[in-house]
C-alpha cells in the first residue's frame, strides 16, 4: 500500500529544531546516498549558525503533516544561486522533497537556480525533473548539473 501523500510546508528554522535537522543528516545511509559527509554536533552546529546568520540564505524547515522532516535552501555557491535539500530517511518516497523544491522555487524568485546531485542520487534527479530543472553538464566533482530558468 502506497503512503499517503502528505501535506508538505516550508517555515522558518526554530531553535526547537536544531536536535531533529542535526540527526538527519547524521543518518550514514543519507549521508552516503547524497555523497555529503555528516557533521559531528559542533561542526554542524557552526554550519547552522552561518546559514541562519546570513541574509543571501533561504533556508527553511520542511514539515510533512506537521512533522520536521527534512530542510531545504536556496544559496550562492559556485558562480549561482543553488538549491539544496535533505529529507530524512524515514520519509523518503512519499514526494515530500518534490512538493518542497515546489514551494521553495516559489518563495525564491532568483532565477536562474541550479543544483548538483551525484549519479547514483536517481530519486534525486527524478526530483529536479519534476521541480522543472533540466541537465546543464557535468561539474568537476562528477556531479550532474541541473538548471531552472523560469
Amino acid at each position: 500500500m502506497q503512503p499517503h501523500p502528505a501535506t508538505v510546508t516550508l517555515r522558518e528554522v526554530r531553535d526547537g529544531d536544531v536536535d531533529e535537522l542535526f540527526w538527519h543528516q547524521a543518518d550514514a545511509e543519507a549521508a552516503a546516498m547524497a555523497d555529503f559527509p555528516s557533521r559531528d554536533r559542533t561542526a554542524f552546529l557552526e554550519h547552522l549558525g552561518r546559514i541562519r546568520a546570513d541574509p543571501e540564505v533561504h533556508y527553511r524547515v520542511i514539515e510533512a503533516d506537521g512533522v520536521v522532516v527534512g530542510n531545504i535552501g536556496s544559496f550562492y555557491a559556485h558562480g549561482g544561486r543553488e538549491v539544496g535539500y535533505w529529507i530524512d530517511r524515514a520519509h523518503w518516497g512519499r514526494g515530500i522533497a518534490s512538493r518542497a523544491l515546489e514551494l521553495l522555487v516559489a518563495e525564491d524568485p532568483i532565477r536562474p537556480l541550479q543544483a548538483g546531485v551525484v549519479p547514483h542520487n536517481v530519486a534525486s534527479q527524478r526530483v529536479l525533473a519534476k521541480a522543472g530543472f533540466v541537465p546543464d553538464g557535468i561539474a568537476d566533482d562528477g556531479y550532474l548539473l541541473f538548471r531552472l530558468d523560469a
